[in-house]
């Protein structure tokens, strides 16, 4: 079941916003997302929360210093998804500028799994004989890979995002928003994010250090395209401090100055640099990056982003929009399978959803997790066979249900079934022996029902209301795409009657609309859908801009559509 809504909003807040010169639907919409002033919207890099409010920067910063006049040798551990290779180029990038010996290593997902594990230590002592290691997108439960480190002399910096587990590991610091202890105000840092805030303290440590000074430092803010990329591709909340780094990012774009990675792959996914939008980053650049690390190696993408060279950086690019397409092939096929397992699912009784099929791949199965969850509008969780008697689940809640909670929940009532997990509110993986499926099926199915009350079972299509004919321009629309959006801040849906003057069916899997209001009438489009209208319909939809033989022409694309 899915209903249109209208989002409420502030009358005096949104003419508190108008009066300040904002255009005044924008007023409108920010007033409906919790702006309140527009000291809010401030994109300057002045208006970022300081790197001294994170707990342990100091040390962390102190630590890497020191390292440098040593001239100690470190290696980066790196996560195998977008956040985690943008982190790694940053670190790459970064800490090369700043005058450290520093090299990487991000394992094979298939073979070692996710995070500082006793094995992956192993595998970079063998490869890389570091002195110090640094982790990126990762480190917070490694308790055990940590003391394998240590065992060998190594000590580690762990900077990291994800939620804590009980116990924390023994590194020589932890930069972390989301652990105990640390009053840092934006808790929604992606990786990538938190890695750039290391280096941000660590020049201002370099600097009282007179290592250079501030004419002679380096500019981080060359950075910041990478930093954008992997805080859109991660899903996290863009906060505040959020919207600063990638609006930041988003200008260096924009302006022509993004490394030769992004660069090209802006190119092989067809879109314009200069146009660059978070909408870009999260759904053509981000996911040819993710490929990588999903059917490949990730080791694909990190040399993509940290090399200067733009030929190299093309033929990267056009290998990572290779193996997208790959997994396009692989997800679509995977769909249906899943589509098939739950022929008999019964929404009326089922709060959430678990399905496993021995034919997938790991790789995919986050992916296929999200689709589903977005259809069936259930915590949903795949898996696929490990090849060692145990399957990799991966997962993807709603709003209300912490998906990460619910498996600590499971794991505490069964500490049996679950081998392994770790996660967000919204995403999680965890691991789990083939033969205990059908009872933490059961076990996962027992925290839904507690959890999740009916209503929220209900998707709600959220709207910014009506909008004026007069804003059905190409104008307009630039004007909206110009901003920041994502998630946390989500970019307008709007929605209004409308009469049905046509409707057919193109290529047999979208419908296309002319729609008619107050004598204006509007192309349209609902991707992914036949049905049948009736006459007269409430539209919830977007504004785009289709270029068609030359000529722009202002279409309506269609979230959701109630027959009146």
């Amino acid at each position: 079941m899915t209903r249109i809504s209208t989002r409420p909003y502030s009358l005096r807040e949104s003419e508190m916003l108008r009066q300040s010169g904002m255009h005044p639907v924008l007023a409108r919409l920010y007033a409906a997302r919790g702006i309140k002033h527009d000291g809010e919207l401030q994109t300057g890099l002045h208006a970022l929360l300081p790197p001294s409010g994170m707990h342990q920067m100091r040390e962390a910063a102190q630590f890497l210093a020191e390292a440098i006049a040593a001239h100690k040798k470190i290696v980066i551990v790196a996560d195998y998804d977008c956040d985690g290779a943008t982190a790694c180029a940053v670190g790459l990038r970064g800490l090369r500028m700043l005058g450290a010996d520093v090299d990487y290593i991000v394992p094979n997902r298939f073979e070692y799994g996710y995070g500082l594990t006793p094995e992956i230590v192993a595998l970079t002592v063998r490869e890389k004989a570091p002195d110090i290691i640094v982790t990126v997108d990762n480190g917070i439960a490694s308790v055990d890979g940590v003391a394998a480190a240590a065992a060998q002399g190594i000590e580690v910096l762990i900077t990291d995002h994800h939620l804590p587990g009980e116990q924390l590991p023994a590194a020589v610091a932890i930069v972390n928003p989301n652990q105990p202890g640390c009053g840092f105000p934006s808790k929604h840092l992606a990786g990538v994010g938190v890695m750039f805030y290391v280096l941000l303290a660590l020049r201002a440590e370099l600097r009282q250090r007179n290592v250079f000074s501030l004419e002679t430092q380096p500019k981080l803010d060359n950075l910041l395209d990478l930093v954008a990329l992997g805080t859109v591709a991660d899903v996290v909340r863009l906060d505040v401090n959020n919207r600063i780094l990638v609006a930041q990012g988003l200008k260096r774009m924009r302006a022509g100055r993004a490394c030769a990675g992004i660069t090209a792959l802006f190119q092989v996914a067809g879109r314009e640099l200069r146009l660059a939008s978070p909408f870009d980053l999260g759904f053509a650049v981000g996911p040819r990056l993710n490929a990588a690390g999903r059917l490949a190696d990730m080791r694909l993408g990190i040399e993509c982003l940290t090399t200067d060279d733009a030929g190299r950086a093309w033929q990267i690019a056009q290998e990572l929009h290779s193996i997208n397409a790959d997994r396009k092939d692989i997800e679509r096929d995977m769909q249906d399978v899943a589509l098939l397992h739950l022929d008999q699912f019964q929404p009326e009784s089922s709060h959430t959803i678990t399905v496993s099929d021995e034919s997938w791949h790991q790789g995919v199965i986050g992916i296929v997790a999200s689709r589903l969850k977005d259809q069936f509008y259930r915590p949903t969780i795949t898996f696929a066979p490990a090849g060692d008697g145990t399957l990799k689940g991966s997962g993807r809640s709603i709003p209300g249900f912490h998906l990460r909670d619910a498996l600590d929940l499971v794991s505490k009532h069964a500490p049996q079934l679950i081998e392994k997990f770790g996660g967000h509110a919204m995403a999680a993986g965890l691991t789990i022996r083939e033969e205990n499926f059908p009872a933490f099926q059961q076990a996962f199915e027992t925290v839904g029902q507690a959890w999740l009350q009916k209503k929220q079972l209900e998707r709600v299509i959220e709207t910014d209301g009506e909008l004026e004919n007069s804003y059905f321009t190409t104008d307009f629309i630039q004007l909206i795409d110009s901003q920041v959006w994502g998630q946390g801040f989500p970019p307008p849906v709007f929605c209004d009657e409308f009469m049905v003057i046509s409707q057919r069916i193109l290529k047999e899997r979208h419908l296309k609309l002319v729609l008619e209001k107050q004598g204006v009438r509007y192309d349209a489009i609902w991707f992914g859908h036949t049905d049948q209208l009736s006459a007269r319909c409430r539209v919830a939809f977007r504004l785009d801009a289709n270029e068609y033989n030359g000529v722009t022409r202002v279409q309506m694309l269609i979230e959701h559509i109630e027959n009146q």
